[in-house]
């Protein structure tokens, strides 16, 4: 097979919980270590940072691995999904796997691809495990893809454990409560393995204290290490000024400009100063260049992303009450004349509960993701009146783009969200026309 054909089987062949949903998620680890075995373990052969949560998993991920980097160490990056291209899933130093590795690998592992029966992120977190320790990384950044307990990744034993936060999403797969959803992303604190939990709450944190206990773990709440003094978000950037609990303070620039980076932040650099301790040279220098450049470094998308302007064109990947929650928190820094919101949505998220945060006086157009997981147009057109969301429902991203360019003003916000993937199909729409005119 050539990469294309590679590729093709990926997608086609093993269950892929992006376009499918719950029926390609595996709720044990045998597949995973199944592969592993098969592979000779590559996971006890790195050194790496377990990265869980419900939102921010990506953009601390993303950061960490921007710091190490601009530190020198080699880093491997482990993410999902992907935007464009199957590769950008695993990276290292910011630069994705070789197609050629991806092709070796899978003809390597087609036998036992027949045997095992792994799903899609079963077969490449293993790619990912294989590639990092071929590559001899210094550390890599591990991203689960959902949970934690049962999630694929959660083979490895990590030099630090870090949950970003807890909220409401894959409730059918993680639990009906914040305490149960919590519980499952605590399941990747290790043994004698530090933790780092990023927004602990009520309803959390004697999760994580019980789960760390009994792993002997220690555990740190970001928030009780430092905090936001000021910030200022400008030209596309976010300006932040952070004090310590020895009230010194450092001001960073993050070229990742999304209000909500903000909490993020304080996770990051609390899970520094835990690598700092362990010996990890990490100097302030590499701290605030890796901060400033973790978009370019390691090519994050669509964390409010500016794709366009005339009108301003943003993507943010927000697809739950959460991420909806941040994202009308950056919509009140946002200068703008009228509001167009396109949202896509996928079948298994709290719809109703989203639309019903949304801004009322926007203009809305309803369309989705070219896969078989995402909501119909005229079905979310039905929720959106029922939540009170005017707009019209379109077949296709590339035509709710046209029909809200056409309708705006050069003064006018243009927001996509509520999908990854439908940020994925809009993104390279917008940016043949970088204008946005």
């Amino acid at each position: 097979m050539n990469y294309q054909q590679t590729i093709e089987y990926l997608f086609s062949k093993l269950p892929l919980f992006s376009r499918i949903g719950a029926a390609a998620y595996k709720k044990d680890l045998s597949n995973t270590i199944a592969l592993c075995e098969v592979l000779g373990n590559p996971q006890r052969k790195i050194r790496t940072v377990h990265i869980a949560g419900t939102n921010g998993k990506g953009s601390v991920s993303h950061m960490l691995a921007a710091i190490l980097q601009s530190a020198g160490y080699k880093t491997g990056l482990y993410t999902s999904p992907h935007f464009y291209d199957f590769r950008e899933r695993i990276k290292i130093d910011g630069a994705m796997i070789e197609k050629e590795f991806v092709v070796d690998f899978t003809q390597r592992l087609l036998p036992h691809i027949d045997q095992i029966q792994p799903s899609f992120f079963e077969v490449t977190v293993a790619m990912a495990f294989e590639y990092f320790a071929i590559k001899k990384v210094d550390i890599a950044i591990i991203e689960t893809g959902m949970g934690g307990r049962l999630d694929s990744t959660n083979v490895i034993t990590p030099l630090l454990s870090v949950i970003t936060n807890i909220d409401w999403d894959h409730m059918q797969l993680l639990g009906d409560s914040l305490e149960k959803i919590a519980f499952e992303k605590a399941g990747i604190i290790k043994a004698g393995v530090p933790v780092v939990i990023g927004e602990p709450t009520e309803a959390t944190l004697p999760v994580f204290m019980q789960k760390a206990q009994s792993e002997g773990a220690s555990l740190t709440a970001a928030p009780d290490k430092r905090s936001i003094l000021h910030y200022e978000w400008k030209d596309d950037a976010l300006l932040v000024q952070v004090a310590n609990t020895s009230k010194a303070v450092s001001t960073y620039t993050l070229d990742l400009p999304g209000i909500y980076q903000l909490k993020n932040i304080l996770t990051v650099l609390a899970s520094i100063e835990q690598l700092q301790q362990q010996g990890w040279q990490i100097d302030q220098q590499a701290i605030v260049q890796g901060l400033a450049s973790a978009g370019q470094l390691t090519g994050l998308f669509g964390r409010w992303q500016k794709i366009g302007q005339h009108p301003t064109v943003v993507i943010d990947v927000a697809h739950n009450e959460a991420g909806i929650r941040q994202l009308l928190k950056q919509l009140k820094l946002t200068t703008y004349q009228k509001l167009h919101i396109i949202i896509g949505v996928v079948k298994d998220k709290s719809v109703s509960q989203m639309l019903s945060l949304l801004p009322k006086e926007a203009d809305y157009y309803f369309t989705k993701a070219q896969l078989p997981r995402a909501l119909a147009e005229h079905d979310l057109v039905e929720q959106g009146v029922a939540a009170g969301l005017r707009g019209t429902p379109y077949a296709h991203a590339a035509q709710a783009l046209a029909a809200a360019k056409a309708r705006a003003t050069k003064e006018d916000l243009i927001v996509i969200c509520g999908s990854i993937f439908l940020a994925a199909e809009i993104n390279p729409l917008a940016m043949n026309d970088p204008s946005g005119e």
